[in-house]
């Protein structure tokens, strides 16, 4: 036998899903995140090993007097461009036109004071403000070098060992791995993904509570013999389903995109298994259970349709200042953030990122810190849906 919860649940369930036109929205917001995610990575991806792949272009000027250097900038993929000498106006048109990353000048009495063991001068112009700093670091890091050979030659022509230049050799070992290293982005970038738990269930759920008393169709469900709990529990669960469902899926898809691109090229890895990303699942759905009791307790006590929208649509900033505050302050992992809705769970995924054993205590804090308030305002709204100054929003 179907108990009242249940049919008031399912009512508004297919309610819900026959406006299809609402429900296409739902798919597309639910398929949004996992696709930005993976096209802002795949761009990363693209940017980071374009240098292997097109080499550097770089203009210079003045390069038949350094034949060694251009042959070295040759060898690291580095296109040298002989350019006609040019003022300081055409250079920075030359930049700006993104024609080369840098240009490379070396004046006139260059030859002269290399010659003359002097320092030789050697101009690099750049952009700052373009987007290719690091093609440009390449090409100071081949000068360096230059530099360096150079030095040696010297000292060993005046019977010095280059050697007597490096008192100290330092070798280090990183002991980090690609999990750990990129826990914090990965964990930053999944963090958003929880974010639709509060949004998915924001139509129904307004819909059902202050859509229905503008409708004249609640005090109608208010006259039928289900108590008030019943009543409120079906409309929470209506609207709930939306967000775990949605979230879920959204998971899934994030999951199967990050273990597909080549994260390894950014330094980063994805070593969540499929259990793992259940489990990340099971304890999100107390957070959409909290989107959907919070929803329905402030569209109840909204008096029109569209004041429940606005407060919503304010509300709905709060779950994620949390995680702002946090990477704004660059704060460590502590035992806090998993007792604050949607922090905890943006904080699981980055501690699981990292590859390392949890234990218990973090699941069961994040599953309860919006479990507990879920239940404890539903329960506050079949309280005051007793009375009928708040069925009628008089």
């Amino acid at each position: 036998m179907k108990t009242k919860m249940w049919v008031i649940y399912w009512k508004e369930l297919r309610e819900t899903l026959r406006d299809k036109r609402s429900l296409g929205m739902l798919a597309m917001f639910t398929l949004l995140y996992p696709a930005m995610i993976g096209l802002m990575l795949h761009q990363g991806i693209e940017k980071s090993t374009k240098t292997e792949r097109e080499g550097i272009e770089l203009a210079v000027i003045g390069g038949a007097k350094a034949p060694t250097l251009m042959s070295q900038l040759g060898q690291k993929n580095i296109t040298v461009q002989d350019t006609a000498p040019m003022d300081e106006d055409a250079i920075g048109e030359l930049l700006r036109a993104k024609k080369a990353v840098a240009v490379l000048r070396l004046p006139d009495d260059f030859t002269e004071n290399y010659y003359a063991m002097r320092p030789a001068r050697v101009e690099i112009w750049y952009d700052s403000a373009s987007d290719r700093d690091r093609q440009r670091r390449d090409v100071e890091d081949v000068l360096e070098a230059y530099g360096a050979n150079i030095a040696g030659a010297r000292l060993l022509a005046h019977g010095v060992s280059p050697v007597a230049l490096s008192p100290i050799q330092v070798q280090r070992y990183d002991t980090g791995t690609n999990a750990s290293r990129s826990a914090a982005l990965i964990g930053s970038i999944i963090g958003i993904l929880f974010f639709p738990a509060f949004m998915l269930s924001m139509s129904a759920a307004v819909d059902s509570t202050a859509g229905e008393r503008e409708r004249r169709s609640l005090e109608v469900l208010m006259a039928q013999p289900a108590k008030t709990w019943e009543l409120v529990c079906g409309k929470w669960l209506a609207a709930s389903t939306l967000g775990i469902v949605g979230v879920t899926l959204e998971l899934m898809l994030a999951h199967m995109i990050l273990r597909w691109l080549p994260l390894e090229e950014l330094g980063m890895s994805w070593s969540l298994g499929w259990g793992e990303l259940m489990l990340v699942c099971l304890v999100t759905v107390p957070l959409a259970l909290l989107g959907g009791a919070l929803h329905i307790a402030l569209a109840m006590n909204s008096k029109t349709f569209k004041e429940a929208q606005t407060m919503i649509s304010i509300v709905l900033i709060v779950p994620i200042i949390p995680g702002f505050v946090v990477s704004f302050m660059d704060l460590k992992t502590a035992d806090w953030m998993y007792m604050v809705p949607m922090l905890s769970n943006q904080t699981l995924v980055t501690e699981m990122s990292k590859a390392g054993s949890l234990g218990a205590l973090p699941y069961l804090m994040t599953f309860l810190c919006a479990a507990i308030p879920a239940v404890l305002i539903i329960a506050f709204s079949s309280w005051r849906m007793k009375s009928e100054r708040y069925v009628l929003a008089v």
